[in-house]
């Protein structure tokens, strides 16, 4: 039987950098290797702030 092998495709976990709200979201490994950062609407502070990749 074949080994198992990592797909592309990976799903990640968002924090917030002002509040405790996260958002999971997929990146693609082979074209991002370092951790990412997004900018997105935290529905708890009702603005949009930093998100950063965590583990």
């Amino acid at each position: 039987m074949a080994g198992k092998s990592k797909d592309a495709r990976s799903y990640v976990k968002m924090v917030s950098s002002e509040s405790n709200h996260t958002y999971f979201v997929q990146k693609n490994r082979n074209n991002t290797k370092d951790r990412i950062q997004l900018r997105k609407y935290d529905p708890t502070l009702r603005k949009h702030v930093m998100y950063k990749e965590s583990k």
